[in-house]
């Protein structure tokens, strides 16, 4: 009994452990994209892409933005060869090591006013870079969690991996914030912005140090041993898993574009078209965020009990009733109302989704092609969603003459359309055959 008893603890350690791991990558990879996109949305169109009109230099910033998204799939597919073939752990090293090493670089990149052409040529080498690191992050990063976690727990311990998407926009927003507070005007605009940038290399060291130190995937291992990986593995993919990846792309839609639509549009909208100061909606998203770091892992666990697309496509639809009231919502510049539209909106809304999505896309792929397959599902989905949305939003507020009907009648679409698609992915609900766990030990790499 007492060997039971150690058993089952050293297992749950090791969950904890790689979930931790994990979560610091989520976290870096949503604190870069965050703080890019906050940043570009306040001060970019001026620094690195001067114009007298400020609604264009905010595009062509956003237009960098999807830079880095563009990149992503090719990312997803080129880690998710390697972390297939190879591994997952060794492949999360690298990746963590690009994405953390362009946000710090973004920092230290001089202006437009300083080189000229360069700036904005050198920044979007740098998203890149950037994107690739990206597309091989998610799917491993995941992985590791699901492939760890018991498999009636699944949605509860890939949703604790996710609290990194809130987090890593509460830790950029949170320092904006309080730079505009502490430091005299103008300081922030003119020098102070770089400073969250550069402060990445704490997350970056740290995530390095943890993933350094923990084992290989037991699923994994387990697969390598009884020969059932592939020499190509998106060859495999494709070849055996088309109708899936398909339809979890469209699905993945809406999480990633209405959370791009509530904080990246909304800031925009608020900031630029309204002329309010930016500290209330920033303090709107922090709070909202802070409270989706509680409703993930919930709508994770709820996900275990009722069922992945169950879950996913409450989410959706709530979201699609909410795409108008949200918009109301924070257009009032009360900070009581903003509050309450963000955290509906990314709390409540996406959180939902975000808490059961993992589990549900991850089990859509056997282990061979997992790592391959999951990242091109986060990944195309996320340009197509996550990536356009600042792009389009911004476009359809400019054509709609400063006002938001536009982006509203555009979260409605992809809220039915994702959740339609989420309807046909019965296979998400798959659980696994267990496989031990082993006692993690510090690795001699």
């Amino acid at each position: 009994m007492n060997n039971q008893s150690n058993a089952s603890a050293s297992g749950t350690s090791s969950v904890r452990r790689v979930t931790v791991a994990s979560a610091l990558g989520t976290t870096v990879e949503y604190y870069d994209f965050t703080l890019y996109a906050t940043t570009a949305a306040l001060v970019f169109n001026d620094v690195f892409f001067p114009t007298d009109n400020a609604m264009v230099g905010t595009l062509a910033a956003f237009a960098t933005f999807f830079v880095g998204y563009l990149a992503r799939p090719l990312g997803g597919i080129i880690f998710g060869h390697y972390g297939d073939r190879l591994g997952r752990k060794t492949i999360l090293v690298i990746t963590m090591v690009l994405m953390g090493g362009g946000t710090f670089a973004v920092g230290l990149l001089p202006s437009y006013d300083s080189i000229g052409i360069w700036a904005p040529i050198l920044l979007t080498l740098i998203r890149l870079l950037q994107g690739l690191g990206m597309g091989g992050e998610y799917g491993g990063g995941v992985l590791m969690a699901l492939e760890y976690s018991p498999r009636e727990r699944q949605g509860f311990y890939t949703s604790l991996v996710h609290i990194g998407t809130p987090a890593g926009v509460l830790l950029p927003v949170g320092i904006v914030t309080l730079l505009g507070v502490w430091l005299p005007e103008g300081a922030y605009e003119s020098w102070a912005w770089r400073l969250p940038f550069l402060a990445s290399i704490v997350l970056i060291a740290l995530g390095v140090y943890i993933r350094t130190h923990i084992s290989e995937s037991p699923e994994f291992v387990k697969a390598r041993e009884e020969r059932q990986s592939h020499r190509l593995p998106v060859k495999e993919l494709f070849a055996g898993y088309t109708g899936r990846v398909v339809t979890s792309v469209i699905a993945k839609i809406a999480e990633s574009g209405l959370f791009n639509v509530y904080y990246v549009v909304a800031i925009a909208y608020v900031t630029t078209e309204l002329g309010q100061p930016r500290e209330p909606v920033l303090l709107a998203v922090l709070v909202a965020c802070a409270i989706e770091c509680l409703t993930l892992p919930l709508f994770g666990a709820l996900s275990d009990r009722v069922g992945r697309r169950v879950v996913y496509i409450g989410g959706a639809v709530f979201q699609l009733v909410l795409a108008v009231p949200f918009f109301l919502l924070v257009s009032t510049g009360s900070l009581p109302l903003m509050i309450l539209g963000m955290t509906l909106g990314l709390a409540v809304g996406h959180g939902a989704m975000y808490g059961a999505q993992a589990a549900l896309f991850g089990n859509l792929y056997p282990v061979g092609v997992r790592y391959t397959g999951l990242s091109v599902t986060q990944q195309v989905g996320a340009t197509l969603g996550g990536g356009l949305a600042p792009l389009l939003g911004t476009a359809l507020i400019t054509a709609g003459g400063g006002h938001w009907t536009w982006v509203a009648v555009y979260a409605v679409a992809i809220a039915a359309l994702s959740s339609l698609a989420a309807t046909r992915l019965k296979a998400g609900e798959a659980v696994r055959e267990p496989v031990d766990t082993p006692v993690l030990k510090p690795s001699s790499s």
